[in-house]
């Protein structure tokens, strides 16, 4: 299989040949010419990945096969090759959209290196690309984003037991998305045309959770001017999904066991109850098994809600959904803020997918809606992660590679960082590193990074 399509432009024979040996060696799918003109006539006819052009060549040179290829094929990197080697020819070729720039004589193993980048920079654009168009399809439905092997099979259950009306258990840690896999079982189900009520367990007293729960008639207690129609009423014919039910007071549980036995409910202050058709979704991050046998949690009503359980696993044993929900989460945020970020680079993918995320999806969530908020550009960058992550990512890299960056890593992100953070203005960047620009842009080109 090829590594990727490369045009070869030089109007010097013995360089054509050498570079087409070398990079056919390499794996690519080479094709070259002496001629810029039929490098014109080549790309009238089919897009390649990577073009390594002469810059200086007579009739047609490599600033207007660079320009055919912006107009042609924007995907396809340009590589300039020039025996002219200064400063200006360089930036010129690079803000008119060239990868990079090689001077003659050329060292092989630099034109590997350079082209390889290349091929890097494409797979990762058409890897966002490709997470983008995944995200897309999941727009406007209640739908779960993963590519993990374990939640498909959650889903595949989840599928199967929606139409039943069987009362559901969700277990799992904070922020796995036990309500999204709620919504989800409600909206493939029946009743997805009544209504999805959520409650939250832990965030009332007993009386206040009685009164949420079942409501009250006019009069049956000081202030108590109208009815209140109770979330057990109000959900009829649809669903109601009870986060956090292991924090219900122990009375509170004995009157939910009724009500799920005898399907009617006695709001406070009434004589007569009502009958009501209501789904059960129950949700906890706490052991339940465990304060069943501590007595902690009723049984009774434990095995009338986890006729089905459903244990969602935490975001750090799927990491392979990482990219993809941070792209979902990217969409959002950046739309309702309103900026054009698109991107996240390579570096904090990276990042992400190697951090154990205690939080879960809803951390990585946040960890996303940060860096939209404070990106001042397309991309999110290693800069816009918090501190803790980015001091991680030094950490990872030496239990990844036995031993801590070296000076020149670490010069190399260090620049990258203080390049991002200034906006991409390099005179700018290089005041803050205490250097010239000319220096600056010779450790841009040194390190391969994108000259802004």
């Amino acid at each position: 299989m090829s590594n990727g399509k490369l045009l070869i432009v030089d109007d010097e024979k013995v360089a054509v040949k050498n570079l087409e040996h070398v990079m056919k060696k390499e794996g690519y799918e080479v094709t070259a010419t002496q001629s810029g003109a039929n490098a014109l006539a080549h790309l009238d006819k089919q897009r390649f990945d990577i073009v390594l052009t002469d810059l200086r060549m007579e009739k047609v040179d490599g600033l207007q096969i660079l320009e055919k290829c912006r107009g042609n094929w924007p995907d396809t990197e340009v590589v300039l090759i020039t025996a002219h080697a200064t400063l200006e020819s360089a930036v010129d070729a690079m803000k008119q959209g060239a990868f990079n720039y090689i001077a003659k004589p050329f060292r092989l193993d630099e034109v590997r290196k350079v082209v390889a980048d290349a091929m890097e920079k494409i797979r990762l654009r058409r890897e966002n690309r490709a997470l983008r168009e995944q995200v897309e399809s999941f727009q406007g439905k209640v739908r779960i984003i993963t590519q993990d092997g374990e939640m498909q099979q959650l889903l595949d259950l989840s599928r199967q037991i929606a139409p039943t009306d069987c009362n559901v258990l969700i277990t799992g840690e904070s922020g796995t998305g036990k309500e999204l896999f709620a919504r989800y079982l409600h909206h493939h189900s029946r009743r997805a045309e009544g209504r999805f009520l959520a409650v939250n367990c832990g965030a009332f007293n007993e009386e206040l959770l009685a009164n949420e729960m079942f409501g009250h008639v006019k009069g049956s207690f000081t202030g108590a001017a109208t009815d209140k129609k109770g979330l057990l009423v109000a959900a009829d014919c649809g669903t109601l999904f009870l986060d956090e039910i292991t924090e219900m007071p122990p009375a509170m549980q004995v009157k939910l066991l009724r009500v799920i036995q005898e399907r009617e409910v006695l709001p406070l202050g009434a004589t007569t109850p009502v009958k009501v058709d209501v789904r059960f979704i129950a949700a906890t991050n706490r052991d339940i098994q465990g304060m069943v046998k501590q007595g902690e949690f009723r049984q009774d009503i434990y095995f009338r809600l986890n006729v089905v359980n459903l244990n969602i696993p935490p975001l750090s044993r799927r990491r392979e959904d990482v990219p993809l929900l941070a792209y979902h989460f990217l969409k959002k945020c950046a739309s309702r803020m309103g900026k054009p970020v698109a991107e996240i680079s390579a570096e904090t993918l990276n990042i992400l997918k190697a951090y154990d995320f205690p939080g879960n999806v809803r951390e990585l969530e946040n960890i996303i809606e940060r860096g939209v908020a404070i990106a001042t550009g397309a991309i999110i960058e290693t800069a816009y992660l918090p501190d803790d992550l980015r001091e991680m990512s030094i950490r990872t890299f030496r239990k990844k590679n036995g031993r801590m960056p070296s000076l020149e890593e670490q010069e190399r992100d260090y620049i990258r960082w203080v390049l991002q953070d200034a906006g991409g203005n390099q005179t700018l960047a290089a005041q803050i590193l205490g250097i010239d620009r000319v220096s600056l842009w010779r450790k841009l080109k040194r390190y391969q990074l994108d000259v802004l």
